[in-house]
């Protein structure tokens, strides 16, 4: 059975319009805590509550922490607290689940409800379809009465449990004593931890996107417009740019020349660092997704490490992860998991494993991205009325078929919906970039004529 409100990260759309409603919410609330109360046999289950700093997040944690209230469980509201902070703060505390109130890289018009379980991980499809049921039809949940109803606090701390957890993943035998950085934090949930969180290690800190109002999240700012956070790196002679996104679990990095990194050439540089340091585990295994250029993947298996591609969204290079047991992966976008330090993608944590590769190099981050070569790659968002199924559309898989004839073996095409937007994504590399280009737009126009 298909999901009908859960996209590929959770729930998510236009803050108080359905399903972002306060309704949804308080059902949701009700219907996470009756599924951890079966499912482990906790009479009142805590249920940690985090969000960004959007003006809606006040609405929605109000509308999901009454939910668990009113189902008997324990909500704990954190307050603005980064995405992989949510998740390690439900496993610390042996709570549980965690949900994290965001929209990530979204404007603030947007929100949305992500969920993690007792250990830290997203919660699966089947989980998220048992969740949905009980929405839909809210009798399938138990009415609570009397002394069985929950009740919520606020607990504040928890902020300084994430630093402390974060900055222990980094090398103890280094410091960042004498490193001037630009923290970029999108006005989003990192922007006090991240900039604590460098200088308790020594940096010298200029921040920037540490301003927020409710309304200015990821405006102009953060992971989507490195832009800024370039600038500065030039202005203020930094040695590196750190830009996080919404829920600070992605990052975009600028080198010390003020040049914005590409995702998957970090990724390489990463795999590298994690190979050269024997921290690579027995898969000897890199996940990547779907969207990774085919560059990267040449470039890992010339380390002699094996590649896997994997849908779209940190919950499934995660799932892979758990499978095989490779601890290093990530999205181009800018997720990537160390899977010994975190469940889920970290900007912070990714920010200090750069900082450490450029350290055991001893050579600037400008050197080092040069070893990865990516293929030219095109990606165009096609806005669709509709999300028809792609197989259906003729037209566009006779493309399809004429294209990928003449970029051969050295190119692929990749089209798929977005799982939080109407968009249709378009996606095309290969060796001959003027090739690709004349792909893309052929292809973008295919589904603008048969979805737009």
């Amino acid at each position: 059975m298909k999901r009908k409100l859960f996209g590929t990260d959770g729930i998510r759309g236009k803050a108080n319009i359905y399903p972002m409603t306060g309704d949804i919410a308080f059902l949701l609330g009700r219907a996470v805590t009756a599924y951890f109360q079966n499912d482990t046999s906790t009479k009142k289950p805590t249920i940690i509550i985090g969000k960004d700093t959007r003006l809606s997040c006040y609405m929605l944690e109000q509308a999901f922490s009454s939910g668990v209230c009113a189902q008997g469980g324990f909500a704990i509201l954190t307050g603005p607290l980064p995405t992989p902070g949510v998740a390690f703060v439900t496993k610390s505390m042996r709570a549980e689940a965690g949900v994290m109130i965001s929209a990530s890289h979204n404007p603030f018009e947007d929100n949305g409800i992500k969920i993690f379980d007792q250990d830290g991980n997203k919660l699966a499809d089947d989980v998220e379809l048992k969740l949905e049921q009980m929405i839909l039809d809210p009798q399938l949940i138990p009415q609570m009465l009397g002394n069985a109803l929950g009740k919520a606090k606020r607990l504040d701390e928890v902020v300084g449990r994430y630093i402390v957890k974060v900055k222990s993943a980094f090398d103890e035998k280094l410091s960042l004593d004498n490193i001037r950085l630009i923290v970029d934090g999108a006005n989003g949930a990192a922007y006090k931890v991240a900039p604590w969180t460098f200088e308790e290690l020594g940096a010298e800190v200029i921040s920037i996107g540490n301003a927020p109002n409710g309304t200015n999240i990821n405006k102009n700012v953060g992971a989507l417009y490195p832009e800024k956070c370039a600038r500065a790196v030039k202005e203020y002679r930094a040695d590196l740019g750190i830009c996080l996104d919404g829920d600070a679990d992605r990052i975009v990095v600028c080198d010390e020349k003020g040049n914005v990194v590409e995702g998957d050439r970090l990724l390489g540089v990463l795999a590298k660092f994690l190979k050269d340091t024997n921290q690579m585990a027995d898969a000897n295994e890199v996940v990547g997704t779907v969207m990774t250029n085919l560059g990267l993947e040449v470039f890992i298996k010339s380390l002699g490490l094996n590649f896997y591609r994997a849908k779209v969204g940190d919950r499934y290079i995660l799932e892979r992860m758990n499978q095989t047991g490779s601890v290093f992966g990530g999205e181009p976008s800018g997720h990537i998991i160390f899977k010994k330090f975190s469940t889920t993608g970290d900007g912070i944590l990714a920010a200090l494993k750069v900082i450490e590769c450029i350290k055991y190099y001893n050579m600037p981050l400008s050197k080092l991205v040069e070893q990865v070569k990516l293929f030219p790659q095109v990606l165009i968002n096609v806005a669709v009325s509709e999300k028809k199924d792609l197989d259906s559309l003729s037209e566009l898989n006779e493309k399809i078929k004429k294209w990928q004839e003449k970029l051969g073996d050295k190119g692929r095409t990749l089209i798929r919906y977005s799982g939080t937007e109407n968009l249709c994504r378009v996606m095309v590399e290969g060796e001959d970039n003027s090739l690709v280009k004349k792909c893309a737009n052929d292809l973008a126009d295919t589904i603008k004529k048969e979805l737009g």
